[in-house]
Formats: structure tokens, C-alpha cells, sequence
């Protein structure tokens, strides 16, 4: 069972949707994602986008983010998500956005909005980095980063405004990191 590895939520357990359609970032994955963060995540605006369970933004919000966006269109994963959410204690600081990634990325960037994490967890082996990537590049902050996680046999895609500063495998799954060009390094 998935659970909340660190902060205010530490050792809760998640709800996850059952059958195929999701697949959990496991907690090893996140737990090094976050690691590597550090304290980028504290009092950050995250998106977590094809967000499933919430697993991933939960855990930001567990390790001090101000507030987190969460981007899910499956029913089963909104309703873990909804219930994940008030085991947490986190409603109050999260916002669910019930729609595919395109619609929500156009939708989010008609507001005045920049984050600071933007976690990105697509299907694997479908173009989705390709597809996404460049339209996060506008709701990034100045030193914003943008994680992609695809799978091991995935090429990072190559963004024309977005810089892959890292890469880190762990088993079949790979954390892509990148920020706009012409920002600092992370």
C-alpha cells in the first residue's frame, strides 16, 4: 500500500484506484524525487499533473508546500484522490482540476499563476513529455522545475524552451528534471 513517506503526513496510508489505468509513482521513486528537491518543496506552488492517487502532490504537501494543484480526469483515481485528500488534511491547501492535462494546462494558464514544482507522470511510452513539456514552460516560475517521469526505455524528450539539467534511474522508471533555458541551474 502507498503511503505518505514524510512531513506532517508521514505514515499515512493512500488510497489508490484499482486496475490498470493508474500506476503509482512507489514510494522509493518519490522518496528519492523529494530528496533530490529538498528544500525546494517548502512553501512551493506544486502541480502535479495525470496526478492518479495525489500520491506525489500529497507528499509535497506533507513536506511543506503552500499549496498544490492536482490534474486527474479518471473517476476511480478523483475519488482516491478526494479521499486521500481528507485523510491528509489537506483540502484546505489543494485544488482539483477534473480534466485532461491539455485542457487543464490551457485552462491554468489563463490565470495569473506560476509554479514553482511541476511533477508530470504521464502514460508511459505515448509522446506525452513531448505534448506537455512545452506548455508548462509558461506556468513555471523564474526558477521553477519541471519533472517528468517516464519509463527507463523512454528517451527524455528534447524541449526547445526547456534545458534537461538531470536524469535519475531507479529500476524501470526514470525522473527527468528540467528547467527553462536561460534560468539558474538547479
Amino acid at each position: 500500500m502507498l503511503r505518505i513517506i514524510a512531513g506532517q503526513a508521514r505514515g499515512r496510508r493512500l488510497l489508490t484506484p484499482k486496475g490498470r489505468h493508474t500506476r503509482p509513482t512507489s514510494d522509493r521513486v518519490r522518496e528519492a524525487m523529494f530528496n533530490i528537491l529538498g528544500a525546494r518543496v517548502i512553501d512551493s506552488l506544486f502541480l502535479d499533473l495525470f496526478a492518479g492517487s495525489g500520491a506525489v502532490g500529497l507528499e509535497a504537501l506533507s513536506r511543506g508546500a503552500r499549496e498544490a494543484v492536482f490534474v486527474e480526469n479518471n473517476r476511480q483515481a478523483l475519488a482516491c484522490l478526494n479521499a486521500n485528500l481528507a485523510a491528509t488534511g489537506f483540502k484546505d491547501k489543494a485544488q482539483i482540476i477534473a480534466a485532461d492535462a491539455r485542457r487543464a494546462l490551457a485552462e491554468l494558464s489563463g490565470r495569473d499563476l506560476a509554479f514553482d514544482l511541476i511533477y508530470i507522470d504521464p502514460p508511459y511510452h505515448e509522446g506525452w513529455g513531448d505534448i506537455i513539456l512545452p506548455a508548462v514552460v509558461p506556468l513555471l516560475s523564474p526558477d521553477g522545475l519541471a519533472v517528468l517521469e517516464t519509463a527507463t526505455s523512454e528517451a527524455a524528450p528534447e524541449i526547445a524552451d526547456m534545458v534537461l539539467m538531470a536524469r535519475r534511474v531507479y529500476g524501470d522508471t526514470a525522473l527527468n528534471f528540467y528547467q527553462t533555458k536561460g534560468r539558474r541551474a538547479c
